[in-house]
């Protein structure tokens, strides 16, 4: 996998173009993201963070292509005059009818993957295609999963797709045994932790940085694991392996804490690595593909 591109950020204290071609900013300063080719030195600078005012007009028109947001109030008190905007009231009746709808979600995928293990779950996007590089090194990762005779949470070998419904971008994976569909978020990434004895993180938006942070922090805060996090793509992660190191110097996390992530890209590597962190008991209910 290629390692030649570098991200660099910049400052750029001149003055924004005229309204005329910049929307109305002028005077104000700007932020770039930078990628450079570390072979060429050359840079590619990509758009400019908006100012404040920029961001607001749109936000606005986002939503307002979007819709009312689904926000509920208290029935009754303060803030009648805004329910017609907020589209709807909270009422015990609701939250009694979401409650079974959790609980639900929670008892029908307890009953799936009570057997199940040991396993890894997988975390990445949902928009690379088949012929990208990291859909293709996703594959290569579920390879050795199979082999190496785990159970994965969405990928390869006997595999299970928890799946998320979205308006839009993700659908059933072809390619999974048994796929449950769920409604909710968090249910969704209890079901991705609770069953895991690793995680392995493929490249991805924030879908996947959420389910990431959500394994991290609660191995950080001794609620599961230790368990190993391995994110694969090392160029991929560059920036926020800096990001965190950054973050360890401001003194927010100390480095034992986070001494569970691996970086790699190799799937025989990350899958190796797993192996190896488990326990002997664990490892003795494998059945490796000979």
């Amino acid at each position: 996998m290629s390692r030649n591109w570098i991200g660099i950020w910049q400052r750029d204290n001149a003055p924004i173009p005229s309204p005329s071609t910049n929307g109305g900013l002028e005077g104000a300063t700007r932020n770039h993201f930078c990628i450079m080719n570390s072979k060429t030195g050359k840079q590619t600078k990509l758009p400019a963070f908006p100012d404040r005012d920029a961001w607001a007009r749109a936000w606005q028109k986002h939503w307002s292509k979007v819709g009312q947001p689904g926000y509920e109030l208290p029935a009754g008190g303060p803030g009648g005059d805004e329910r017609e905007f907020l589209a709807t009231a909270r009422t015990p009746q609701k939250e009694r009818a979401r409650l079974k709808r959790i609980s639900t979600e929670f008892e029908r995928a307890f009953k799936t993957f009570y057997k199940v293990g040991p396993a890894v779950t997988v975390f990445g996007s949902a928009r690379f295609k088949p012929s990208h590089p990291y859909y293709k090194l996703a594959r290569a990762v579920g390879a050795e999963l199979a082999k190496a005779g785990f159970a994965t949470l969405t990928g390869g070998g006997k595999s299970y797709g928890l799946n998320i419904i979205l308006p839009h971008e993700q659908g059933e994976n072809p390619y999974v045994d048994r796929s449950l569909e769920f409604h909710y978020f968090f249910t969704r990434k209890v079901c991705l932790v609770k069953y895991s004895c690793a995680f392995i993180v493929m490249p991805g938006g924030l879908g996947t940085l959420d389910e990431l942070f959500e394994a991290a922090t609660l191995i950080q805060c001794k609620k599961i694991g230790p368990f190993p996090v391995i994110l694969m793509g090392a160029n991929f992660w560059k920036g926020m392996r800096e990001w965190g190191q950054s973050m360890m110097k401001a003194g927010v996390f100390a480095k034992d804490e986070i001494g569970f992530g691996y970086v790699t890209d190799s799937p025989k590597e990350a899958v190796d690595l797993i192996v190896n962190s488990l326990p002997s008991e664990v490892r003795r209910c494998l059945n490796p593909v000979k």
